[in-house]
């Protein structure tokens, strides 16, 4: 390699430490590197953070109530999902796993429309073209090929829109975010891929899935510029999510980033992370609470009082018993919902099926 060709290279590595513009206990970090995102965004960050720490939680109980056949906490990711989420303009679409429900709902879909896939119902409950939000993705990593594929198709249309996909650590060892990568690198596709590092593949540890000095330092190896960032701090997250899709929206092509974060919870209610991990290590995450550092910032510089915060406060809960209410309403079943979206146009065999279906149920009422 060439010293010209060195000095290209070196622009796709990422900092050997996360960016940050926020620290641990709420004072300024300065980064040459990153802009501060003006007050009336921060608040925006915080408000969204406690609203969607207060739906988390709220969903949860509603796990433990019988409401929801499962549901995978994202307690502690909260800066990474909200500060990503905000980043984006109206025209920009989502592409969320299972474990982004409080960033789904952020970007402006009906909570309860968004927990019909985690209650069993619906494999997709809300219509992604009125908020820009693919349907919630359940097998690891198939959404970073669907981000790819549209975020490509909408350059080859002429429109203006980036696709921020949304992952974990796990989904990075998948051989569907290889070919996403190396493609979206190729063809220069306006995507941007936020990895939320929180730790864990359910019980699997980052260290054994990978050998790389970071899951950014990959991205070198498609030629495409990575980024790594303090997954706790929404303000740098911001920062890096928003100058990644103006990247993507100039034509400059993707982005990788991994944000540095902790999942607070089990993977999900069905699973015991005691067994993998100890108490020791939680608590020494909490102590990093994403939340409490941005309002510590808050405060100290004015924009943050109690009013405020009981406003921001009141309002989280009101929306969490408004989910509630509607949570415990049963939900009435139609059968024939089973064949009503499989195709534009049902086939024969889905007539004949449905056709049957009717006339069992129909017999059945009668009997």
């Amino acid at each position: 390699m060439t010293t010209t060709e060195r000095a290209a290279a070196s622009h796709l590595l990422p900092s050997a430490e996360p960016l940050a513009l926020i620290a641990a206990d709420g004072s300024p970090v300065p980064d040459p590197a990153l802009e501060l995102p003006d007050g009336e965004v921060l608040l925006r960050l915080y408000r969204g953070m406690v609203a969607g720490r207060r739906f988390d939680t709220q969903a949860t109980a509603l796990t433990k109530q019988g409401r929801l056949a499962v549901y995978p906490s994202a307690r502690g990711q909260e800066a990474a999902e909200i500060g990503g989420i905000l980043a984006l303009r109206p025209q920009d679409w989502l592409f969320p796993t299972y474990r982004d429900s409080m960033a789904v709902v952020a970007r402006g879909v009906d909570p309860v429309e968004v927990l019909t896939l985690l209650r069993g119902d619906w494999h997709c409950g809300y219509d992604p073209y009125r908020a820009n939000v693919a349907p919630q993705c359940t097998p690891l990593a198939t959404n970073t090929l669907h981000a790819v594929g549209f975020a490509h198709a909408a350059r080859i249309k002429g429109e203006d829109s980036v696709s921020l996909v949304l992952l974990g650590d796990g989904a990075t060892s998948e051989g569907d975010t290889h070919e996403a990568l190396n493609f979206a690198a190729v063809w220069q596709a306006p995507v941007v891929f936020l990895v939320q590092n929180n730790g864990y593949a359910i019980s699997v540890p980052l260290a054994k899935q990978t050998a790389a000095p970071s899951l950014a330092h990959k991205g070198i190896g498609y030629g495409m510029p990575s980024v790594l960032v303090d997954g706790n701090d929404a303000a740098a997250v911001h920062a890096v999510v928003e100058q990644a899709v103006a990247r993507a929206a100039a034509g400059e092509g993707p982005t990788l980033i991994e944000a540095v974060t902790y999942r607070v919870e089990s993977h999900t209610n069905a699973d015991d992370a005691t067994r993998y991990r100890d108490r020791a290590e939680v608590e020494q995450w909490l102590a990093r609470d994403p939340i409490a550092r941005l309002k510590q910032y808050l405060t100290d510089r004015g924009l943050l009082d109690d009013a405020r915060q009981q406003e921001i406060d009141a309002r989280a809960e009101a929306e969490a018993a408004t989910l509630r209410e509607r949570m415990n309403v049963d939900t009435e079943l139609d059968p024939a919902e089973l064949f009503r979206h499989v195709y534009a146009e049902p086939t024969a065999a889905l007539r004949q099926q449905a056709a049957e279906l009717t006339a069992e149920l129909t017999t059945g009422d009668q009997a």
